[in-house]
């Protein structure tokens, strides 16, 4: 058996182990950001909502004997005794925006999330894959786990998360938050200075801040009359308003690339009586959702040997595309191309009896078996 014979220094140059190279927590930024968690669950929402259907056997897979039925019931009913199907399948493709890859145990029977945070690949220097650990204490063997990984340009064995490419932005948004947050827990007037003929003791100094923090903080409504002496005056450096630090501009720049990066057109956020939304739906599902879940077929193919795809009738996005599909295969039965069976077979529908035979095209000249036969009498 022939092998890859850079596979050697590709483990070498790789390192013995591969863990996540997540220099930011993208799970925090999930949760405390706003573009980052609508953007993250419209994937997933969208990914997790399609069916699959499983058809004849391809080739030998990773498991060796496996009913197509059951292979059915994990990918549409139950991948394990203690998840629904749309749990499991929200946890994946949640692991593969964030993370960029999706681990997954095959025990015999079942199917189990791998938290891909935790997961490290161990190379190998002939296979590619050694082995995987959780945590670096819990073993598997590489014939066990199903991974799938989107891009990366670093290495061959794992998949960057896409919020990498935003990485930029997610910092920019962090820092305009804790700005924003700590002027008003602080209860900050900015810009004011209080000026005095006399020189004060630093007891004095303190008593006159904390006085002055007290009596108007904004905290407390900022309405309480103040009464200035000892030669004290108020001056203004400079003028910072509440539309200055809501930084709306900003943030929807932000917002657009972080959406950007993910791969969801920002316009379908906006929402509105908008003509280009149903396009930019479209291109959503062919661009960003299709692609991953053909990651995820592939993936179960190669390990159970069948013949997967997803179910798209049901996505509204996709039903123009869907039609353009049915009038392509009409005509091509109608011309005596390929059989009904055969269009039955790609559009994934069982077979029917009588069906096997080619439609011959009938024209008004006269049957085209025979041209002879039919059309207009012959003149005397």
């Amino acid at each position: 058996e022939k092998l890859n014979p850079a596979q050697e220094r590709i483990a070498q140059g790789t390192g013995s182990q591969v863990f996540t190279r997540n220099n930011i927590t993208y799970r925090d930024a999930f949760t405390k950001l706003e573009s980052v968690n609508r953007g993250t669950n419209m994937i997933v929402a969208a990914c997790s909502s399609l069916d699959y259907d499983v058809k004849d056997k391809l080739e030998d897979g990773t498991v060796a004997s496996i009913r197509q039925k059951t292979v059915l019931k994990l990918l549409n009913t139950k991948a394990n005794p203690f998840q629904s199907i749309q749990t499991f399948r929200t946890n994946i493709f949640t692991d593969f925006v964030l993370e960029g890859n999706i681990f997954m145990y095959w025990d015999g029977a079942h199917l189990y999330h791998l938290p891909a945070a935790n997961m490290q690949i161990q190379t190998d220097e002939k296979t590619l894959v050694k082995g995987y650990l959780y945590n670096g204490t819990v073993a598997f063997k590489p014939e066990d786990v199903l991974h799938i990984q989107d891009l990366s340009s670093i290495t061959i064995y794992r998949g960057s998360s896409r919020l990498e490419a935003a990485n930029r932005s997610i910092k920019t948004l962090y820092s305009m938050q804790i700005f924003q947050d700590q002027f008003f827990e602080n209860g900050a007037t900015p810009g004011i200075v209080l000026e005095t003929d006399n020189t004060l003791s630093q007891t004095a100094k303190t008593r006159l801040l904390t006085w002055w923090k007290q009596m108007y903080s904004p905290k407390n409504g900022a309405r309480a009359p103040m009464i200035i002496d000892n030669g004290l005056h108020v001056k203004s450096i400079h003028e910072v308003s509440f539309k200055e630090l809501d930084f709306d501009t900003s943030i929807n720049t932000h917002d657009t690339k972080i959406l950007k990066a993910l791969g969801v057109p920002p316009i379908l956020l906006d929402g509105g009586n908008n003509a280009n939304i149903s396009p930019n739906l479209r291109l959503f599902y062919l661009e960003t959702i299709m692609p991953i879940v053909r990651k995820f077929v592939s993936a179960i193919e190669r390990h159970f040997g069948y013949d997967v795809e997803a179910i798209t009738s049901s996505v509204s996005a996709l039903q123009p595309d869907l039609k353009d599909i049915s009038s392509y295969h009409v005509s091509l039965v109608n011309g005596g191309i390929i059989t009904p069976n055969e269009a039955r077979a790609e559009l994934r529908y069982e077979d029917l009896a009588d069906l096997d035979k080619i439609r011959v095209p009938a024209n008004i000249a006269g049957s085209a078996v025979n041209p002879d036969t039919g059309g207009a009498p012959k003149k005397e």
